[in-house]
């Protein structure tokens, strides 16, 4: 193989560099204040999609911890979504009661009440009630006393906030040439799937890191996904601080299972099959290879998005300390129609889970081995150029 077919994406990119990079950002106290505070606390994030509120006075609660805050995603009477910080302006006590990471709740008059003290504010914004508001002094102005808002814009569907106090960038200006790359799937038409979440003892990135590249899956996924995507990636391409890239199935490599295979033949709910692309727009998969089997993104900074026919899917790593993460994964597919279709989408479910699993099983690991100092730099391969894209850009903005 010539130099330039194994070092590929470096002479599409090589401003990225080839040096070793070092571990200190993934367990460095200090800089992970410093990605609170101008990454997480400037950039639009993802907390919902529009299908959790369809109907006026429908609201989700999603805590942002790497914020320092909780925030209130609402549709209000006029159907538009709103975002508010989670603070009650009477004695800051939360309005919505948190019960976990995410909570939902609806109100058919499309208030919510603060149990402190009873201060009812709507769907909107507004504080629209306050019990015995005659004894508050003349400088108390109900009007001015409404939820903090948070900028919120959507997406494809997906519910964006960005909580700087300040004037932000549009979101169609922030996602760019990736939000028009990933623009015209049908999301909306798989709703079915599953949720899996858990806390994680390892610093946001490294939990990121092992999913933005392929080269793991032989020893990882030997079990569950034995030589299946062993092809490397396709189509990498950069978006400013986002990324993407084409991972492709080894088919002649694809050992059979009977199960798997009734199971392909009644319904698209696995990523190991060669699924076409009636689905896709013509951005991805732009070769239509036979091959294909999913798109590989992250959005900057913590949300990575997969799309397949039939298929999307999302990782998100949200920091809580410098060494501790959430992970959050969400899988969609679309509906079954018959019990047959059910049981094969369960299928494909259970067998994506189990590989989630093994991914997890290597984060906490690495963690505390870069803790123990014996390594100061990590070495990456031309395969990994979606992990040299992410820590050149948040170093980026970090050093803003």
């Amino acid at each position: 193989m010539s130099a330039t077919a194994q070092h590929r994406w470096l002479a599409q990119y090589p401003e990225l560099g080839t040096e070793p990079l070092p571990i200190e950002p993934y367990i460095s106290p200090s800089y992970f204040e410093q990605e609170r505070e101008k990454i997480f606390k400037k950039v639009w994030l993802y907390v919902a999609r529009v299908e959790e509120l369809p109907n006026p006075g429908d609201y989700k609660v999603k805590k942002l911890h790497a914020c320092g805050t909780s925030v209130i995603i609402t549709r209000a009477k006029d159907g538009k979504v709103r975002a508010f910080h989670n603070m009650c302006s009477h004695r800051g006590n939360t309005v919505v009661t948190e019960s976990g990471e995410e909570t939902y709740g609806s109100s058919r008059a499309a208030v919510m009440t603060c149990r402190f003290h009873g201060w009812v504010y709507g769907a909107d914004g507004r504080l629209v009630s306050v019990p015995q508001e005659e004894r508050f002094y003349s400088c108390f102005d109900k009007a001015e006393n409404g939820l903090t808002s948070v900028h919120c814009d959507i997406w494809e569907g997906f519910i964006f906030v960005n909580v700087d106090p300040g004037t932000v960038q549009p979101l169609v200006d922030y996602l760019g040439d990736y939000g028009r790359h990933f623009a015209g799937f049908p999301y909306d038409k798989m709703d079915f799937g599953f949720t899996y979440h858990t806390y994680l003892d390892c610093n946001w990135k490294v939990a990121h890191d092992a999913f933005a590249e392929a080269y793991h899956v032989d020893t990882i996924h030997a079990g569950s996904f034995p030589n299946v995507f062993s092809t490397g990636l396709a189509n990498v391409q950069l978006f400013g601080p986002h990324r993407t890239c084409g991972v492709c199935l080894n088919l002649a490599a694809m050992p059979p299972s009977p199960v798997g295979t009734l199971a392909n033949k009644l319904a698209r709910g696995s990523l190991v099959t060669s699924g076409g692309s009636s689905m896709l727009p013509p951005t991805i998969n732009p070769d239509r290879r036979s091959d294909f089997a999913f798109e590989l993104s992250v959005t900057f900074p913590n949300l990575l998005l997969h799309v397949s026919e039939g298929i999307w899917f999302t990782h998100q790593f949200w920091p809580i300390a410098h060494n501790k993460t959430l992970w959050e994964g969400k899988y969609y597919v679309q509906a079954p129609g018959t019990y047959s279709e059910r049981w094969a989408l369960e299928h494909a479910m259970t067998l994506q889970r189990n590989a989630w699993l093994e991914d997890t099983a290597t984060m906490e690991d690495t963690h505390r081995a870069m803790e123990s100092g014996a390594k100061t730099v990590q070495h990456l391969q031309d395969e990994e150029i979606l992990i040299r894209h992410g820590i050149v850009s948040v170093e980026r903005y970090v050093a803003a």
